[in-house]
């Protein structure tokens, strides 16, 4: 290994550092594909030997020449704080530059896939396994990088944690070799779910840390978890060179219906608004404040996405407006106010907001606008920025200023209440309410069109300010977390770190945790080691996803079974068997909209049913609270006396078909559970049951074996039935009758059991 001091052309002994006391304060490392600096009780510094930028000395330290003027500019220096760089960056930035910021760019998969959404191409072919480096960027992304100068940039799947860090510093390497030398802030949304299958070992790591999805997290009760999970999580993603976490999901999920309930900390606000503050203390203060190691969290979704009506998602035409019949739109705002803008550690507040697509009922009571919320004046500029003065960043959703086309696509854009406008417009209206940034738009041109718009109107002084606050709002982000000094990675380091051992056990401990104990008649868990237990095989039809892809018919084991023969003496038949584990999932019955409906006339709104039978809307309202598209030429919603049929109807049967077969003997279910459900078709044919929330198939073995006691609570209601659902208000939380169960156990918020009964603990008294 070379040590440099000084200049990188200068080669002196290291030795030499602690005898001349007015030579330099840094020493540089050349690495693999860029080189080290590391000034004495400052900053260390990381530059490409490709990119052009060359070191200044100044008192003795190193800074990079970003833009190579040949002068340190104030936004080089790294003494400086992050608002006063950004100031000084933001005022030397070409309009075109700041457009470019304020883009957040589409899901980017590395490598590219060879078609669809996450399609992409290297030097105008396709990805080719064993041909292409999976590394190199796209002709796309560098596209949107050196013509859109888009510096915001949206990961999802990676080919391993290695190859994201070397595509990590060739993005930034091209990065710093454009224009100012801003560095790429690269993005993701929540990437630590399990693998189900996946068997766990102490002494393994894995390609990153699981964890149970967010309301399992609720489901502990427990915020110094989520906090420990914000950690840990943080160091993957710095390791992956990930800087903002398009997370945590702080709704309150007051609508059990709603496609996105597992995604949230529950529909309870206290809970939430303490779980969101540990969330994000933990992505953006693991050094006490913002540091090398911190990441940014976007905060979302403003002002709650919760309520949609009847449980329709807003990402769908058919989704997209939130309701508040209960008149409860204030509690919508405790996790944010409460939590996330609350926070314990010197960051002080979540680094960025988003909007959630929906728009909020009859909300604005300043202007009577029934727009989108991110384009809604009052609450964005009055709300958000006015009455509880945040100043981080704001970004839209993905999709928003893009024409809206159908009722049911995923990938439709979403620009409710304003379908009329041009792109441009959108962009401009946007702008005007207090808008920093436009997710998933990789394109600048809008902006630009935006930005004529405000010269027309308010003259440009007044617009270019305008979008110099957002500049700096943004790159602030960017200067806290380190990235303006060391942008650059170590693929050993990043295979060490992501997914180690520790990580892996933290988060199966947290799985454990999550699972939720609902019943154990006559204390029949846990189960002793190689009992003879049947599983039986779990079919489901052909469905659609959330995202609208088919998912094919399947008939197998629902479990590893050779998982479970390692903790069971497993039989085919229930005749030889002592006890059943039945493992099925909670009712799915799709998005509450069927297009074929609209060609027979009808105007394609269908019940959501969290029941696994067959169910008619009797119940259900005879107008819609809200409603109107300009593909419709109707506005009540209503699907009153329609019927649905949920798509996994056959776990119900299962669950019978298994207690017939087994007469007396135990029937164990464990349901991976995504939202509340109408738990009746299936309590009274069952000894035990255990929830989960997206945990491993080895922690509800665990469970059942007694290796770990039970201790989740459940973070929502149970409904009695459907219409108990029907008549709740989307907006209120916990206004439900829950279910009964014939052990005497209401299914309410804070409910579970441990093999000792009714969890009652300092938790439970807490928060119910």
């Amino acid at each position: 290994m070379r040590y440099l001091i000084g200049l990188r052309t200068s080669i002196i002994p290291l030795l030499i550092i602690g005898v001349v006391s007015c030579g330099p304060k840094f020493t540089e490392e050349v690495m693999e594909d860029h080189s080290l600096v590391k000034n004495e009780n400052g900053s260390v510094l990381g530059y490409s030997p490709n990119s052009g930028v060359q070191l200044l000395t100044k008192d003795n330290y190193a800074f990079k020449d970003l833009n190579k003027n040949g002068d340190l500019d104030p936004y080089e220096d790294w003494r400086l704080s992050a608002e006063e760089r950004a100031v000084d960056l933001a005022s030397k930035m070409s309009i075109e530059q700041i457009a470019g910021l304020m883009l957040y760019s589409a899901h980017q998969s590395i490598p590219a896939r060879s078609q669809g959404y996450f399609a992409g191409t290297y030097k105008g072919e396709p990805y080719m396994e064993g041909e292409t480096d999976p590394s190199q960027l796209t002709d796309q992304q560098k596209k949107f990088i050196a013509e859109d100068n888009l510096r915001h940039v949206l990961i999802t799947t990676v080919k391993s944690p290695e190859v994201a860090a070397q595509w990590n510093n060739n993005m930034q390497a091209y990065c710093e070799s454009l224009g100012l030398g801003i560095p790429a802030n690269n993005s993701s949304d929540p990437r630590h779910g399990t693998i189900s299958r996946m068997e766990y070992d102490a002494a393994a790591g894995g390609e990153i840390s699981m964890w149970p999805s967010s309301v399992g997290m609720a489901a502990t009760f427990d915020p110094g978890l989520v906090k420990s999970f914000g950690d840990i999580a943080s160091r993957e993603y710095r390791a992956l060179g990930i800087t903002t976490a398009l997370s945590p999901q702080i709704d309150i999920a007051t609508e059990p219906r709603w496609a996105r309930f597992s995604g949230t900390f529950g529909e309870d606000p206290k809970l939430a608004a303490e779980m969101a503050r540990a969330y994000v203390d933990g992505f953006q203060s693991t050094q006490g404040g913002w540091g090398v190691k911190s990441v940014n969290a976007m905060v979302k979704h403003w002002p709650g996405g919760g309520s949609g009506e009847a449980g329709r998602d807003a990402h769908y035409g058919a989704g997209k407006y939130a309701v508040y019949p209960g008149n409860n739109f204030d509690e919508h705002l405790e996790p944010f106010i409460n939590g996330a803008f609350n926070l314990e550690s010197d960051t002080g507040s979540a680094s960025a907001v988003m909007p959630y697509y929906t728009i909020s009922w009859k909300q604005d009571t300043k202007n009577g606008e029934n727009v989108g919320n991110a384009y809604n004046e009052y609450i964005i500029k009055d709300m958000l920025r006015g009455t509880y003065g945040y100043d981080g960043v704001i970004c839209t959703d993905w999709g928003v200023t893009r024409d809206h086309n159908v009722m049911d696509s995923f990938m439709d854009g979403k620009p409710w209440g304003i379908e009329g406008l041009t792109e441009a417009k959108r962009h401009y209206k946007a702008l005007m309410v207090g808008i920093d940034q436009f997710g998933g738009n990789n394109d600048m041109q809008p902006i630009l069109e935006a930005y004529q718009m405000g010269i027309e109107e308010m003259g440009e002084d007044k617009i270019r300010a305008r979008m110099e606050r957002s500049a700096v709002r943004l790159l602030r982000n960017i200067f806290r977390v380190g990235i303006f000094e060391n942008p650059y990675l170590s693929p050993s380091e990043t295979s060490i770190t992501v997914g180690q051992p520790d990580y892996m056990r933290a988060g199966f401990e947290a799985q454990l945790k999550s699972v939720v104990l609902l019943k154990n008649m006559d204390s029949k868990l846990p189960l002793k080691e190689k009992t003879k237990v049947y599983v039986p095989k779990r079919y489901v039809p052909a469905s659609r996803n959330f995202l609208g892809m088919e998912i094919p018919e399947s008939n197998d084991y629902p479990v590893n079974i050779e998982l479970v023969k390692k903790y069971f003496e497993v039989t085919d038949t229930p005749e030889e068997a002592e006890v059943a584990l039945v493992f099925i999932e909670s009712p799915s019955s799709g998005s509450g909209y069927n297009k074929t409906d609209v060609e027979k006339g009808g105007n394609g709104y269908f019940p959501i049913s969290l029941q696994y039978g067959d169910y008619t809307a009797v119940d259900a309202r005879e107008t819609s609270i809200a409603g109107g598209d300009p593909l419709e030429d109707f506005t009540n919603r209503s699907y009153k006396n329609k019927s649905v049929e949920t798509s996994n109807k056959t776990d119900a049967t299962l669950v019978a078909e298994t207690k017939a077969a087994m007469g007396d003997k135990p029937v164990v279910i464990a349901i991976g559970t995504t939202n509340p459900f109408v738990i009746a078709e299936i309590e009274q044919q069952s000894d035990a049951i255990l929830l989960g929330f997206g945990v491993q198939d080895q922690v509800f073995l665990n469970l059942i074996t007694g290796k770990t006691e039970p201790s989740g609570l459940l973070p929502f209601q149970m409904p009695a039935d459907m219409t108990t659902v029907e008549q709740q208000f989307e907006d209120v939380p916990r206004d439900m009758k829950p279910y009964l169960d014939s052990e005497g156990n209401t299914y309410d918020f804070a409910f579970g059991l441990n093999w000792s009964g009714v969890i009652s603990d300092a938790r439970v008294e807490r928060y119910r």
